[in-house]
């Protein structure tokens, strides 16, 4: 039986796939840099070298465990992990959203939800005290401790939940460091998270080869961009 990737194919075929093109994170000398052994939290599929990460700042859930940090701003066409788009527009004083069956294991009863749209401002839902995965078979419904705010989250503005890893003032989401290679943290209900390495300082990187990295990111570095390189202290 013909095989593709971890596929099995029922019928002889070729599939065209696109060619990965690994490249070098770093332009300094790797063994320099400052870093630490990290867990990743599960649910976020392949998170590939040189991603910005955060540090999961809720008071229970999987607190302490990493993640994808989510850019400042946005327009819906990132390629950010980190988010869980709504399938539904959420209700003005509602406590729940839905989202994808997949999307639902990023989140962890007891994590702090946050919900976010490119007009509205970013509100902390508090801890997620339910996740409904057996109602309906196409979307999971996540219910939090806190209403909304009075104002809907639409599909249509790219709504999206995450987990609170930082301030209200960074859409709560900042930058601790930098993923020194690419891990899979799995998807569904099979995802498992992964071990990593975070890069914490003394580097510099090509700038091309970093995800995610906006200039809050930058800011919560002290991360110097000079051309094509970046350089964090």
């Amino acid at each position: 039986m013909p095989q593709f990737g971890n596929q099995s194919l029922d019928i002889p075929q070729i599939q065209h796939g696109v060619q990965k093109d690994y490249k070098r994170l770093y332009y300094s000398e790797p063994s320099a840099a400052l870093k630490v052994p990290i867990t990743l939290m599960a649910g976020y599929g392949l998170i590939e070298m040189g991603q910005a990460l955060a540090v999961n700042l809720s008071a229970a859930g999987k607190a302490g465990l990493f993640l994808p940090y989510c850019p400042t701003t946005f327009t819906g066409n990132e390629d950010d992990p980190g988010r869980a788009y709504l399938v539904a527009n959420s209700g003005t004083t509602d406590k729940f959203v839905y989202v994808t069956m997949d999307d639902s294991y990023k989140f962890n009863v007891g994590d702090d939800l946050i919900i976010n749209d490119n007009t509205t401002d970013a509100e902390n839902l508090g801890a997620i005290t339910a996740i409904d995965r057996t109602t309906d078979q196409h979307r999971a419904k996540i219910t939090a401790t806190t209403s909304i705010g009075g104002v809907a989250f639409t599909t249509a503005r790219d709504a999206h939940v995450i987990v609170e890893a930082g301030t209200s003032g960074n859409n709560y989401s900042d930058c601790i460091g930098i993923l020194e290679k690419s891990v899979h943290t799995g998807t569904g209900s099979k995802a498992e998270g992964a071990l990593a390495t975070l890069i914490i300082g003394n580097a510099v990187f090509y700038n091309g080869l970093l995800k995610n990295f906006d200039a809050a990111a930058k800011t919560d570095l002290t991360a110097t961009e000079l051309g094509q390189f970046v350089y964090i202290k």
